[in-house]
């Protein structure tokens, strides 16, 4: 191999990484919302008598997750390259491999074209429904991309109903149904975590905030936190009802003993953004924050065997 092609093979390896990063990887965690139906399902799913019966359904809320992870990692490269004159003026983003100029353009669009091309037959394959939820997931985040990230509270509640997409697509992955309660607590929970992301945005942003992102002009601190305030108590308050109500849990309302981790989990994750600034990257804050992962892993510890121990 002559230098000048060696020259051209690493650098497309390189760009190739850069390619791979602009997917974002760190924030396919977000997807793991897919396994909620699996999870709150597995009571139903799951005989003590055949241990093999559980794995069906995991394959294919796995499926789910992997075909998401390619969608979504389509949408980060579209928005980068819509955002990518704001970007570049932004104290983080600008190390964005397209904002940094370490990705052209036509590297991503073939990127673009793989993912979608792969992802999306292949949820058609899996589900007939999970194909238009994926499709739907796509088109709302591209019209976000494009237009609605610019209006403000409605940018954050397409951002929510993202989540509520993900959650739907578990669902039909595995062929469970899910409490509209949960779907409630999903959206309130997503819009929580979307309001706390624009204020720690606006506060790292300062003046430039609009030059960054043209919506963060909208808002303010005062008016973010009084969202803040209403998400979370409604978030609290459709959770509570879930655990009451919800076909799919056991009868004698064991489930409320995950209230208070739910409760805590809020309230630490309020007292990140307000005292220590955290929550531009909320993937960050759910595996990073001690506290806040013990409670999350208690949380499951606890709801699994309420649902294993008096579900059936």
């Amino acid at each position: 191999m002559g230098q000048a092609n060696r020259t051209q093979f690493t650098a497309t390896l390189s760009e190739l990484k850069f390619l791979f990063l602009s997917l974002r990887p760190r924030q396919w965690s977000k997807n793991l919302i897919i396994y909620f139906a699996f999870f709150f399902a597995i009571n139903q799913l799951w005989n003590p008598n055949t241990p093999a019966s559980i794995a069906v359904p995991a394959i294919r809320a796995s499926a789910a997750f992997l075909i998401f992870c390619a969608v979504s990692g389509a949408v980060y490269l579209i928005n980068d390259r819509a955002d990518l004159e704001n970007d570049r003026v932004h104290p983080i983003k600008h190390r964005r491999p397209m904002a940094s100029g370490k990705l052209r353009w036509p590297i991503a669009m073939s990127g673009i074209v793989i993912l979608l091309a792969t992802s999306i037959p292949l949820a058609f394959i899996l589900e007939l429904w999970l194909g238009i939820i994926a499709i739907a997931y796509l088109a709302l985040m591209v019209i976000y991309s494009i237009a609605i990230k610019h209006v403000p509270i409605l940018d954050v509640m397409a951002i929510g109903t993202g989540f509520v997409l993900r959650a739907a697509a578990g669902a039909m992955a595995i062929g469970v149904p899910i409490s509209p309660w949960l779907y409630l607590t999903t959206s309130l929970g997503a819009l929580f975590i979307g309001f706390g992301k624009r204020r720690c945005e606006l506060n790292i942003a300062g003046k430039g905030g609009k030059a960054q992102r043209s919506v963060l002009g909208s808002y303010s601190h005062r008016l973010l936190d009084q969202l803040l305030a209403i998400t979370a108590t409604t978030t609290i308050a459709a959770y509570v009802l879930y655990t009451f109500t919800a076909e799919n849990i056991p009868d004698n309302n064991a489930m409320i003993l995950t209230i208070p981790l739910v409760v805590f989990g809020l309230f630490r994750y309020l007292f990140l953004i307000h005292k220590r600034n955290l929550g531009q990257t909320p993937e960050e804050v759910f595996l990073s924050d001690p506290p806040l992962i013990s409670a999350i892993l208690i949380w499951l510890a606890t709801a699994a065997a309420v649902l294993l121990y008096f579900g059936r």
